[in-house]
């Protein structure tokens, strides 16, 4: 499916079903979250990588307008919809401040019913059991029937921006989880051997009452 979007571009990864609390300042922006309030519309955010465009985002809607300034700034609460891929550029649109573009949107139409409770979820869920285990933090409750569980942990597993968006571009559930279990297979290894560095410092920074060795 082809549309028009309004792009926000931003130096970031939105998932479906994200939440995202944006502070809005800039005129073109103002302009733009302005008409989506007025028509209802949902507008793009594109993600912006080492100054260039590499041509996936996010299709986003205004859930809240949290707050109005005086001076039109704005604080709002959105939510991700759909994966996009983009078509074209155009900056700015003709007649506006900001920018836009035809996309065509890639899911989260393109998972299939078998794909949303894949063989890896298990795995995937022990993995982050045991990676936030080591780490010795807390996450939000996820449920074992999570529609969509890549997507949910997707910035709870220390992945950089350029891995969040090669995740967002992954068709299928099954395909995302499986990218997500070989990132922590690579990872917990290296924070489990941190964790047993920092027992071995604190243990080495206590006095110990030692045999002398016999020769």
């Amino acid at each position: 499916m082809e549309k028009k979007l309004a792009l926000f571009p931003l130096n970031l990864v939105v998932f479906p079903g994200e939440d995202l609390n944006l502070h809005i300042f800039e005129p073109r922006y103002r302009q733009l979250i302005n008409e989506c309030l007025e028509g209802q519309t949902t507008f793009g955010i594109p993600v912006f990588i080492d100054n260039k465009l590499p041509g996936y985002g996010t299709e986003v809607h205004i859930t809240t307008l949290h707050k109005r300034y005086e001076d039109g700034r704005m604080d709002i609460k959105t939510k991700g919809l759909r994966v996009f891929q983009l078509l074209n550029f155009t900056n700015p649109v003709p007649g506006k401040l900001y920018a836009g573009g035809d996309v065509t949107l890639v899911g989260p139409g393109s998972d299939l019913p078998s794909d949303l409770f894949s063989v890896h979820r298990e795995q995937l869920l022990g993995l982050l059991e045991r990676l936030y285990d080591l780490l010795q933090i807390e996450t939000d409750e996820i449920r074992p029937d999570e529609p969509a569980l890549s997507y949910r942990v997707g910035h709870k597993v220390g992945l950089s921006i350029e891995q969040e968006y090669e995740l967002l571009t992954l068709p299928t559930e099954a395909e995302r989880q499986k990218y997500l279990i070989d990132h922590l297979t690579k990872v917990i290894p290296v924070v489990s051997e941190m964790e047993r560095t920092k027992q071995r410092i604190r243990m080495n920074g206590h006095f110990k009452n030692l045999d002398p060795l016999k020769f």
